[in-house]
Formats: C-alpha cells, structure tokens, sequence
C-alpha cells in the first residue's frame, strides 16, 4: 500500500509528518537538562535526578472530558492543553510531588498541522506554567473513530518526592487548618451538567455576553484550569504542608476525605470565602441543590492544604510575600458522622 492509497484510506503521514516537526518546534527551547533527545524518538527519555533520598515516581493521568466539545464548538483550542497539564499536574502535586515530565496524547479525526500544533502549544504553555518538561506524545489520526473537526485529549504527567515527603493521610492530625486556594473558574469539571443546562435546557450562544458574569459565555466556560506549582512547589520543599486536596469532579465533599484519615473530618466555614459569580448563576439557571452544587463543582477552590499549626504563619508568609491569595477555610477535627461539614450561612 502506497501512502496515496493510506492517504484515501484517511491516515495522512505527510500531514502526520508536519505535525510532528511543529511539536518539536514548540518544545526546542525547554531548559530542562535532565531531557534526553527531543520529540520524535521512540521512546521519551528523562535522567532522574539523584539527589532525592529514596526517591518515589508519583503518575497522573487524565483528560478534559467534555469541556472539549466546548472548545470544538467555540472554535478555541489554544488554552484546552492547559487544562490537560492541570488536571494530571494538580494531583501530583497533592502528593508532595515535584512535576518533572508530561506526554500528551491526541486522537483526532483529521490531521491539520496548524491545527495540532494550537492545541500542543496549549500543552507546552501548561507545562511552562507546571514548571515540567513535555518530552513525548502520540498523534493518531482516526476518521472512523472521531467526528470531523473532532478530536480527544488525554495526558500523563510523572513528578517525583522523597519517600519521607510525601503527602499522606496518615500525616493529618485533629487541629491542623484547612487552606484554599482559588480556582480560576469552573477548571474542567461538571461540564456534561453544563451542556446540559446550557445548551439544550436552554438555547444560550456561545458568544452571548452574560451580563452577571461580565463576559461572553465561551470565555467563561473555557477559561483554563489553574496549575498549582508555583504556589506549592515552596512549601513542599520546606515540608510546610501536611496534605493536600485537588477539587476536582466531587467537589469539596468528595476529595476532602481522601487526604485524611477515617477517623478525621474538616470543618468548613462558609464565610471563608466567597463562592463565584459563575456557579451561583449556574445554580440558578438550573435550579440545582445545595448536594449539587457541592457534588460536581469546585465552588472556587480548587486546592486544599491540610497545615499544621506550627507551620501555618510560614505557610502564610510564603503566600504573601508571593502575591498569593488564600482562605483560611476552617480546621481538621474528630470525625462523628461527614468526613465534610460546614458552618456558617451556605452559599449554594
């Protein structure tokens, strides 16, 4: 079989070829001495550091779920690769991990060099901000398994932390404060619940401005998830933090109690912090429930640090000598019933 008739068959490996070129051109400038070799090879090559005692790999794998299709739809692929990086950056980092290296993979319908290379270039730019290496990745070209125009993102990213270092349950103790970060917005989970309300609950336009969010709806939605690595990166290597929580697809409710022990809750206080303006109109456009909202959305925090009380005013200072915005969100405690319980006036 010639390429012609591969070609006819729909793969095309000159496109294929072009793309590749374009992704090695996006990644030549990283600075990353431990990279070996460049994209391209068969397999991606990475030189371990060996000044970490008893040093253990920590893998995140994830993608995007159907936040993509909002990205088709908006005809905006330049910052969705950054949501990949944060989703599989985020939990590494929730282990104590120092990021050190990320491959993508894209599987798409039809191979448009211009096209790959916006999207990988989200993926290079969400490296840079996570502080690892984009050293591999794989592009395969599928138009019986994808729409036209379609495409899916997946990601892995591989960090590393001392044995001794990293961030376990076992590591939480009743009296530790519980910390949050904010969220950029929605980051990249409940979307199936947001097409949904959106857009065949209601017929709502992607470039509809939404005038209590003071942008247009494709902004909002595609606003990409924030990565954690400058704001955590310090304290981990001061070992500053006793755990830590990415809020991702469970909310608060659900990814709270797997960093601390059974017999432990946290205690939240609503008047911590002040829930965005994006998920109170969602709230409200589909008349979700209080369980909903807390179930599915992050509610504008979307990192969580378990700190112990001696530890708390460097935690702090590291904060805000940064610029760094937090919530003092509330305290660990015995657990008597929910491993989350909240205080004060609820929000949602």
């Amino acid at each position: 079989m010639s390429q012609d008739a591969y070609k006819a068959a729909g793969v095309d490996i000159a496109a294929g070829d072009a793309a590749v070129a374009k992704i090695a051109a996006l990644t030549k400038d990283q600075k990353d001495p431990h990279v070996l070799g460049g994209i391209g090879g068969f397999g991606a090559l990475y030189e371990l550091p060996t000044d970490v005692k008893q040093p253990v790999l920590v893998s995140g794998s994830d993608g995007v779920g159907t936040k993509l299709l909002v990205a088709i739809a908006a005809h905006k692929h330049d910052t969705i690769g950054e949501d990949l990086v944060a989703m599989c950056v985020n939990d590494i980092l929730a282990q104590g991990a120092k990021p050190l290296y990320f491959l993508d993979y894209l599987g798409i319908h039809g191979v448009d060099p211009a096209a790959v290379a916006e999207i990988v270039a989200g993926v290079q730019a969400g490296c840079a901000k996570g502080q690892l290496a984009l050293i591999g990745g794989e592009t395969a070209e599928m138009p019986d398994m994808y729409a036209p125009d379609h495409y899916d993102l997946a990601g892995f990213a591989v960090g590393l932390v001392a044995k001794a270092k990293m961030l376990t349950p076992d590591k939480v103790a009743a009296g530790d404060v519980l910390l949050g970060l904010p969220s950029s917005g929605l980051h990249s989970n409940g979307f199936s619940l947001i097409r949904q309300l959106l857009f065949k609950d209601h017929d709502f336009k992607l470039d509809a401005l939404i005038p209590a969010l003071g942008q247009d709806l494709a902004s909002v939605l595609l606003t990409p998830t924030r990565i954690y690595t400058p704001d955590l990166l310090p304290l981990l290597q001061q070992d500053l933090i006793a755990a830590a929580a990415h809020i991702t697809g469970g909310g608060l409710v659900e990814n709270l109690p797997r960093a601390i022990p059974a017999d432990l809750a946290v205690t939240i206080d609503w008047d911590a912090w002040q829930v965005p303006a994006v998920f109170t109109w969602l709230q409200a456009l589909g008349q979700l429930t209080a369980q909903d909202m807390l179930q599915t959305f992050n509610l504008g925090i979307g990192m969580t640090l378990m700190v112990h009380p001696k530890n708390l005013a460097a935690v702090t200072q590291c904060f805000k000598q940064a610029g760094t915005t937090y919530f003092e969100l509330g305290q660990v405690t015995a657990r008597n019933k929910s491993a989350v319980e909240f205080t004060g006036k609820a929000q949602v």
